[in-house]
């Protein structure tokens, strides 16, 4: 928690909306790079092109909703930022569409100022898919979530319930040996009787 506080105050302000896009979808980062013609305001849903000639389906909840009516209309693109310096054909205080190796810049950049070692961008996916799946215990919703195409691929995810499995032994071994309010309940029923 105290990592992911770290990394969401050191993005650079204009690359915020895509960062907690990238965050909230669960899409990688080539499929987070979106345009306004992938964004269907009607039927509450984005859908681009994804690895392998796949489609990559996601819906608009509210919170992604939000992200996207607060942002400037750029005539193509959905994210952007603002050119800091005049260089390379961009001109300082306008704004460009974020593209793959720019964003991979500045987030090397925003990854050194928040202190944070040892996270990459693919890993705001798996921490959506690891809190997916223990907010809702269902392997299939995670795996249309992340736009898996066979449910293997999404399985690499249950491991973070390992832990919890432990817990609940645990917990059921501890209950084993407690005392039943009434003794005898156990002999109780039509095969006791």
């Amino acid at each position: 928690m105290a990592e992911q506080h770290a990394i969401d105050h050191s993005i650079r302000e204009d690359y915020r909306p895509w960062h907690l896009f990238l965050h909230l979808s669960g899409r990688r980062l080539k499929e987070s790079l979106i345009r306004w013609s992938d964004v269907n305001w009607e039927t509450g849903e984005i859908t681009t092109a994804g690895k392998g000639d796949t489609r990559v389906w996601t819906p608009m909840p509210p919170s992604i909703r939000e992200i996207l009516e607060c942002l400037g209309r750029h005539p193509e693109f959905v994210f952007t930022f603002v050119a800091r310096r005049t260089r390379e054909g961009k001109v300082a205080g306008k704004r460009y569409p974020i593209k793959y190796h720019g964003v991979q810049s500045q987030w090397r950049r925003d990854l050194a100022r928040s202190g944070v070692k040892n996270f990459r961008l693919h890993d705001h996916r798996h921490d959506r898919a690891s809190k997916l799946l223990r907010e809702t215990r269902n392997l299939k919703l995670v795996q249309r979530v992340l736009n898996h195409s066979n449910i293997t691929t999404t399985a690499r995810y249950a491991h973070v319930m390992d832990g919890e499995v432990a817990l609940a032994l645990e917990s059921s071994a501890k209950s084993r040996n407690q005392p039943r309010t009434n003794p005898g309940d156990e002999l109780q029923g039509p095969d006791f009787a």
